[in-house]
């Protein structure tokens, strides 16, 4: 079985930054890609970072130049730096991940981690 586990959620000033950590386990063959979305209360599920088919990454327009995406391929993790949070940057925010498994190559998702932030 394939798991993401997010972390690094929590409450935190505008203007400040958190760090949130995805990590994939389990019988992994390979990981094909990790990006991020979210999903803020009463609104659909959004992507912030994931990336494209070549070697560039998508970013939300709402998030260009705050959010930075990275991944550390020796760990099986991805990590999203949040600079300059704002309120509407509220909301679950879900691991998302292209696995290549033992049942085959399909999408994981993560259990999602709560991101607020005060004004």
């Amino acid at each position: 079985q394939v798991q993401l586990v997010e972390s690094g959620g929590g409450l935190v000033q505008a203007g400040g930054s958190l760090r949130l950590s995805c990590a994939a386990s389990g019988s992994i063959f390979g990981i094909l890609a990790m990006g991020w979305y979210r999903q803020a209360p009463g609104k659909e599920r959004e992507l912030v970072a994931a990336p494209t088919s070549g070697s560039s990454t998508n970013y939300a327009d709402s998030v260009k130049g705050r959010f930075t995406i990275s991944r550390e391929k020796a760990k099986n993790t991805v990590y999203l730096q949040m600079n300059s949070l704002k309120p509407e940057d509220t909301a679950v925010y879900f691991c998302n991940a292209l696995i290549s498994a033992v049942s085959g190559a399909r999408y994981y998702w993560g259990q999602g981690t709560q991101v607020t932030v005060s004004s």
